[in-house]
Formats: structure tokens, sequence, C-alpha cells
């Protein structure tokens, strides 16, 4: 009796796994363009985030500093007008790297070139009013 549970072993063969792991390579192969696509989506919301505080921290610097339209202000006058220790605060760049730079006294900033070239698949003319090209 014992010697006959032994021969029978349940498992799987390998067929059945095979099958199993092309399953699963298929549903990854759909569902890992989804993704990326909705991490670039991300970054494209956080720089228009980033390009609404820049707004305001420049228009908020001019008030407080009696400067007129069309003045410049430097990186460092505008990141002291947004909270201390966020990514934008440190150093005035965006989440993909580029730089935003000095801006000027009621002029809308606009998004960096290098980052509009790489989100442009995701975020078109639309997505970026009033702060695209």
């Amino acid at each position: 009796m014992l010697n006959k549970l032994n021969k029978r072993r349940g498992g799987f063969t390998l067929v059945e796994i095979m099958i199993v792991v092309a399953i699963i390579a298929l549903l990854a192969a759909i569902a890992v363009p989804g993704f990326l696509r909705a991490r670039k989506r991300s970054q494209a919301s956080r720089i228009l985030n980033d390009l609404r505080m820049i707004d305001a921290a420049v228009d908020q610097y001019a008030i407080e500093t009696n400067r007129s339209t069309g003045n410049p202000v430097a990186i460092t006058d505008w990141t002291n007008y947004l909270k201390k220790g966020s990514s934008l605060y440190l150093g005035g760049k965006s989440i993909l790297g580029s730089t935003y730079g000095s801006q000027t006294v009621d002029t809308i900033p606009q998004v960096p070139a290098s980052d509009l070239a790489v989100l442009s698949d995701v975020a078109g003319a639309g997505f970026w009013s009033p702060y695209g090209p």
C-alpha cells in the first residue's frame, strides 16, 4: 500500500509550468507600457505644478520687494518663497533635472525645452497651457 502511494506523486508537468510562465509574461508585456506612460504623465503633472509654484513665488517676491513688470528674478530669490527642503527649493530644477532658471516679473514661466521634448508624447500643447509653448 505504501509502495503505491510513493509511485503516484502529484505535481505539475513541465508543460503546465510553461503555460503559466507564458501567461505571466503576456500580462507583463501588456501592463509595462501602461505603467511607463502613467509615470511620464505623472512627471508632466509635477512639472506643471512646479511652474505654478514658481509663478506664485515670483509674484510674492515682486510684491515684497517692490519689483515692477519685466524685472529679472534670480533662482535664489524665487526659491526663498518655496517650502524649505522641497526638491524645487533645493535646486530650482525639474523632476527630470532641467533647471527652471531665472524668471521675470509678470511673465509666465515656461516648460524647459528638454522636458517638453521628453514628455511630448504624453502631454500635448493643450496640457501645458498657459505654461507651454
